[in-house]
């Protein structure tokens, strides 16, 4: 198992090089100009300075490389330095955002809890729901739980995220006003009465999204559920006098959940993606809202460390799909 993930580990490293590079030509070929806000009354002259000062005068490969530079060696020697208390990073340059001016892991950092506590917890509630809808509607086939299930899911996984949260909105916060409509990024939970706050104004976003994620999972569960009460180690695990709890939980449970584990692996960083319009909506000061604000000011320091997150996020979820195959199925070896 562990030459497994060193080999993993290895063949990822020249993968997020590639993706990093194409994500990076992309932005490059891609138009608009960061200096394109820029009054007409500035001389030609300072715009240049202004420009050289961002590093937009330099080739496409030098300032790849740099980027490549800052992300891998100087930004992790400067958290290094912030937790311990060193010096390893002291005059290097960062990640600049050119929108902000400020550090680009800097801004990230003040957004990531927010994206964290909606995104995260969305995503364990739909886990939640989904695994035990998917188990019983596939044992209870055809059953009335297994209809209403299925149209549920149906519902859930074929309306947008932008559609039901504007649904959401429109019912749960103009209409019956249970619930706020816009989410308060500067509320900060001190007490009782402040947690409560918190839970309702998560409410909507976390519903929206723990909606969409247990619809896909709950229809993957069921189906290798499925698929697995029909095999005939089922009916042997039967036939020797196992009870029913046994053979469901422990036999056709555990083979049945190798493949979703791929799907639950590789859709916690989709959910980021997909928390972008849904945080939009609810007005989450978040990740998701930080991308689309740097893709309207041509913020290429922050696009390209956004989105190459996203993919780091991917090729790691990845290999922990991987790993766990040799955990739940006792016919996958590494060695």
């Amino acid at each position: 198992m562990l030459s497994f993930a060193l080999r993993r580990l290895l063949l990822a490293v020249p993968t997020l090089l590639f993706i990093s590079l194409v994500i990076f030509l992309l932005l490059e070929a891609s138009p608009g100009d960061p200096l394109g806000d820029v009054p007409l009354t500035v001389p030609p002259e300072v715009k240049e300075r202004m420009r050289e000062a961002l590093g937009l005068g330099q080739a496409w490969y030098v300032r790849y490389a740099l980027w490549l530079k800052q992300f891998f060696w100087v930004e992790p020697l400067y958290w290094f330095d912030r937790v311990f208390g060193t010096g390893f990073s002291q005059g290097m340059q960062r990640i600049i955002s050119f929108q902000s001016r400020s550090p680009v892991f800097d801004v990230i950092a003040e957004r990531l809890p927010q994206t964290l506590t909606v995104v995260g917890l969305s995503y364990l509630v739909g886990v939640m729901i989904a695994l035990p809808i998917g188990i019983v509607s596939a044992y209870r086939q055809y059953s009335w739980f297994d209809q209403i299930g299925t149209f549920v899911s149906m519902v859930g996984f074929s309306l947008p995220t932008f559609f039901t949260g504007v649904v959401f909105i429109i019912v749960f916060g103009i209409k019956l006003q249970w619930l706020p409509s816009i989410y308060d990024t500067t509320h900060r939970v001190t007490d009782w009465d402040s947690f409560l706050v918190q839970l309702r104004q998560m409410a909507m976003p976390v519903a929206v999204l723990a909606l969409y994620n247990a619809a896909q999972i709950s229809r993957f569960m069921r189906a290798s559920m499925l698929d697995n009460l029909r095999q005939d180690y089922v009916r042997t695990a039967r036939a020797k006098g196992l009870s029913e709890r046994v053979v469901v939980l422990k036999h056709v449970l555990r083979n049945s959940l190798i493949p979703v584990v791929t799907v639950i692996a590789l859709g916690l960083p989709a959910v980021f993606g997909g928390a972008i319009i849904t945080e939009q909506v609810f007005k989450v000061n978040g990740l998701g809202q930080l991308l689309i604000l740097a893709i309207h000011a041509n913020d290429m320091p922050m696009v390209m460390t956004l989105t190459f997150i996203f993919a780091v996020l991917i090729v790691s979820f990845t290999l922990i799909a991987d790993l766990l195959y040799g955990v739940l199925d006792p016919r996958i070896r590494y060695d």
